[in-house]
């Protein structure tokens, strides 16, 4: 049985989704698919059962696919919690499954401790990039890190505008992510078929020419290495970058609240 990735190996490729919650069956099964079936990443759920990405626990995980730097596709789910009425799950609560995951994921350091797998956030990250700065503040107040050290972290997702490429949304995006970490997406065939034009023409109509063509192709062929593309390094930290966040550090000891 041939699939499309076979016989068009420069056109399609396919990711594996992970059975979660069992962790320890998740590590076996991406092995397997990264390592034997040729697939170019694994799907997670944000939430599983209620347990989110990047909670306790999880650590097996995470040491397979970052020894293998592995593209990790992060799609939401319904929320562990009874739908408001009249308020679809796709309309709002998806958004916020993603950036719950997001959060954890940088939050409890699993992209700073596992910094060879590329988390994919699909629907431009949900919230991320609109409240990336409130978020940053946020866990810098639990860690004492500084808030430019926490938004670096939440940079280093890749986003796919599937859905997103709105003049209110996608302006957001691209000022937020890193160079190379937008690639386009249609969420086909879930969304409404009205939905794959809309946002198609919104990025079509919306951006350069030069940022349309990286969207559209060299993106994705520079996150996955089959395509032929060279994985984007990233941005140093330079002495200027590191007194930024020594300062930012420092201001942010001095104004957080005190508990004693």
């Amino acid at each position: 049985m041939f699939t499309l990735p076979d016989e068009h190996p420069g056109r399609f490729g396919w990711f594996a989704t992970l059975p979660m919650p069992d962790i320890a069956a998740c590590a076996t099964e991406a092995g397997r698919a990264l390592d034997e079936l040729g697939a170019d990443g694994v799907t997670l759920l944000a939430n599983n059962q209620g347990t989110y990405l990047g909670a306790d626990g999880q650590d097996e995980l995470w040491r397979m696919l970052d020894d293998r730097g592995a593209v990790v596709f992060v799609h939401p789910a319904e929320l562990p919690a009874p739908t408001v009425e009249n308020i679809p799950p796709f309309a709002a609560d998806f958004l916020l499954d993603t950036t719950r995951a997001a959060y954890l994921l940088v939050r409890n350091g699993i992209v700073r401790s596992y910094p060879n797998i590329r988390f994919f956030l699909s629907h431009a990250g949900g919230f991320v990039p609109y409240a990336s700065h409130r978020m940053a503040v946020t866990i810098a107040g639990d860690s004492g890190r500084s808030p430019l050290d926490v938004l670096d972290d939440f940079r280093t997702f890749y986003f796919d505008t599937a859905l997103s490429s709105s003049p209110a949304a996608q302006p957001t995006l691209l000022a937020f992510a890193r160079p190379g970490h937008v690639l386009f997406g249609s969420d086909w065939p879930f969304a409404p078929t009205s939905a794959g034009p809309y946002f198609a023409n919104g990025l079509d109509t919306g951006v350069d020419a030069a940022t349309l063509r990286a969207v559209n192709h060299t993106n994705a062929q520079t996150l996955f290495r089959r395509l032929g593309g060279t994985p984007v390094p990233a941005p140093p930290t330079t002495l200027r970058h590191s007194a930024r966040r020594t300062t930012a550090r420092l201001v942010f000891q001095l104004v957080r609240p005190r508990t004693d």
